[in-house]
């Protein structure tokens, strides 16, 4: 008799709760969903990328995968044997593995981008260009570690401070 109790109670609060949500409210539930999964993700995103824009921007995707000579260095410190020959597979891996990420989130979805730069030396990723709004399919990717807004930047020399005593 508990039992029966207990599921009556469960199947009508069930009933209550789908029927205090009109469609707008479902809309609002999926659009934070994505935005909850987007926070969640294990991907850093410059903040300066507006994810709701469909403007086309320029991109630097860096993968999880340390370039060569760098997982080389670092395994050496953790004392942890690893050759050069192997660490260049792992980032030649992480390359194809990116190639069918692209795939199942961006070609299947029709989504055009165009790959501009392929790095593998002393940073291991890509830049591409694709609309900013397209990025968040790009969040369950398991080769990305973080996704930057490509820009050129203009350093300026230090000011030297004058010998001279005033």
């Amino acid at each position: 008799m508990k039992k029966w109790y207990c599921r009556a109670l469960f199947v009508l609060s069930l009933i209550f709760v789908s029927g205090c949500m009109n469609e707008g409210d479902m809309g609002e539930k999926i659009e934070t969903q994505v935005v909850e999964e987007t926070m969640n993700s294990s991907i850093k995103v410059d903040p300066e990328l507006d994810l709701s824009s469909g403007e086309t921007i320029s991109t630097i995707i860096e993968f999880k995968t340390k370039p060569a000579k760098v997982a080389v260095l670092e395994a050496k410190a953790q004392g942890v044997e690893l050759t050069l020959e192997s660490a260049k597979e792992e980032v030649e891996k992480s390359h194809r593995e990116f190639e069918k990420e692209l795939y199942l989130f961006l070609e299947k979805n029709e989504v055009e981008y165009h790959i501009l730069h392929r790095y593998k030396t002393a940073f291991n990723g890509v830049s591409m260009e694709l609309p900013a709004n397209e990025i968040k399919r790009l969040m369950g990717s398991a080769v990305i570690s973080k996704i930057y807004r490509n820009k050129e930047l203009q350093l300026e020399p230090p000011i030297q401070p004058s010998n001279r005593m005033e």
